[in-house]
């Protein structure tokens, strides 16, 4: 997929989460550790957002892409935004669409994981 492709989905899910009540504080955030996808507001907490996007399963779902790996290279990005955001509330969501671009599955999962740094 390309990143253009990628950032569409990204724009579709913030603006699904948006309809579900979220604030949107920043998509794309890069340092050194990686990339977080879409940082967003739940009220006082602050939600790190992996979108990801599975047209077919034939090496799994979108959700089950998100091993342990990933978790910790997206923990460790998040622990460098909060160096200059601090916040006492956090968690992982994840919001993975599945199937045909014009009709995929959306599914979203708050809480995907606890942070494997902490």
């Amino acid at each position: 997929m390309s990143r253009r492709q990628g950032q569409a989905w990204e724009a579709r899910a913030e603006a699904w989460l948006k309809q579900q009540g979220l604030k949107p504080v920043c998509r794309n955030w890069q340092c050194r550790a990686g990339e977080i996808d879409l940082i967003m507001r739940d009220g006082a907490t602050v939600v790190f957002v992996e979108v990801r996007y599975r047209k077919q399963r034939t090496y799994g779902s979108a959700a089950e892409s998100i091993h342990p790996g990933k978790q910790r290279k997206l923990a460790l990005a998040a622990s460098h935004w909060l160096q200059q955001h601090p916040a006492e509330q956090l968690r992982f969501d994840v919001l993975t669409l599945d199937g045909p671009e014009t009709q995929p599955r959306l599914e979203w999962i708050q809480n995907a994981f606890e942070n494997p740094l902490a």
